[in-house]
This record gives structure tokens, C-alpha cells and sequence, in this order.
């Protein structure tokens, strides 16, 4: 468990530009305090003192705000930044130097008593407020941008945004979409509809324009032909 502790500082100090000291993070960073309480409730969680070890992962999440299931399996190097408002779930897998940022779930998509929650592979980056939903895998070295929500296995490698998440990068190549992914690569399907109802709208007024200008022009040519008689 020490040797995980000592993985665990490197990891803060490794990607955090704001932590300064070992004592810093030891003092002040609430993503190393609860991987601390679940190092020890996972232990308890795999020795069949489950009721203690949900105790232990429930004070860690009073203390923290993160709330990680003891049976949940995390690697070495695991970084929460932030952290307010994480929750991981029973079944999930976490592997080796991955980043999480607030506000993320790895949640299950089932009441079943079978493997419900994601595996997130290694070095994998998860960006805040991401919701990663359902019994696939996050294939290593990828990326899930802040905000998306992923419900479909993610290759290794890609880099995937929006809601449902898509995967627009993948080995460093752009891949075609139906959306435009050039304003900050994150698709906004609302924007798009939205655009689609201008269009539409746009399209109406001009027939409607047409439709006026035909009338007018009609009238028109009553009149000059009530005039000439």
C-alpha cells in the first residue's frame, strides 16, 4: 500500500503544475485522501468485510467528496484533480496513470449483479463532468473530452467528445463525422438543430415573400386592366 502512496504523490506532482510539495499533497489534495480510504475499504471489499469496507469508502467520501465503491479495482497513478463530485462505480477497472477531473461517473447501466461499470485502460485522460456509462472498455492512451457522455467502446488511441460521445480523433487522425468538430472539436447536436430550424425558417419566409410579390403583381395587373376598360 506504501509503494502505491508513493506512485500515487508522484502522480500529483507529475501533472498538477500547482502542487509545490509532498506535504502539499499529503495535506491538501482530497484525490489522494480518498484513494488512501479505498486502498484500505478495497482490501476489506476483497477479504469479505464488505459492510466495514463500505463504511470506509463512505467516510472517505464525507471527508472528500469523491465517492469510489470499495470493489472498484484501480491502478498505480491514478490522479483525481479536483475531485468534488467523482463517483465510481462496484465493477469498474482502472488501469495504470490515468487522469480524472471533477464531476466524472463511470457508472453501470444495469440493476444486475454482473460487470456494469466501464474499464478504463491506461493512461487515459477523462475531463471533467464526463459521464462514461455502461460495461465497455476506454482503450489506453485515450482521451474523453469534458462533458461527454460515452456509452459505446472506445479504441485505443482516439480522442472522443459530445453527447452521445464520438470519437473524432484516432491515432492521431481526424475522423469524418456528420458534424462540424472545428469550434473547439466538441459537436453540439442542439446548436445543429437549432441551425436546421434557422434554415428551415429562413427557407419559409422567402417563399412567403414570393408568394406576397406574385399577389401584389396579380392586383396589380386587375387593376391596370379595370383602368383600361
Amino acid at each position: 500500500m506504501f509503494a502505491r502512496m508513493k506512485s500515487d504523490i508522484r502522480a500529483v506532482k507529475e501533472r498538477d503544475p500547482a502542487c509545490r510539495s509532498t506535504l502539499e499533497v499529503l495535506l491538501c489534495y482530497p484525490g489522494f485522501h480518498v484513494l488512501f480510504y479505498h486502498r484500505m475499504a478495497h482490501w476489506l471489499w476483497t477479504h469479505k468485510i464488505k459492510l466495514a469496507a463500505r463504511w470506509l469508502s463512505q467516510m472517505g467520501r464525507f471527508f472528500t467528496g469523491i465517492e469510489i465503491h470499495p470493489g472498484a479495482t484501480i491502478g498505480p497513478g491514478f490522479f483525481i484533480d479536483h475531485g468534488m463530485g467523482v463517483v465510481i462505480g462496484e465493477t469498474a477497472e482502472i488501469g495504470e496513470n490515468v487522469t480524472m477531473y471533477h464531476g466524472v461517473t463511470l457508472g453501470g447501466t444495469s440493476w444486475k449483479k454482473e460487470k456494469r461499470h466501464p474499464t478504463i485502460g491506461d493512461n487515459v485522460v477523462i475531463g471533467a463532468g464526463a459521464k462514461v456509462l455502461g460495461p465497455f472498455k476506454v482503450g489506453d492512451n485515450s482521451k474523453i473530452g469534458s462533458g461527454s457522455v460515452v456509452v459505446n467502446e472506445v479504441p485505443p488511441n482516439s480522442v472522443v467528445v459530445g453527447v452521445p460521445g464520438r470519437v473524432t480523433y484516432r491515432d492521431g487522425k481526424k475522423v469524418e463525422t456528420e458534424f462540424d468538430l472545428e469550434h473547439n472539436e466538441l459537436p453540439d447536436p442542439v446548436a445543429k438543430a437549432i441551425e436546421c430550424i434557422l434554415e428551415r425558417m429562413h427557407h419559409m419566409e422567402r417563399e412567403i415573400h414570393a408568394l406576397k410579390d406574385d399577389q401584389q403583381e396579380s392586383k396589380l395587373r386587375e387593376e391596370v386592366t379595370a383602368g383600361s376598360d
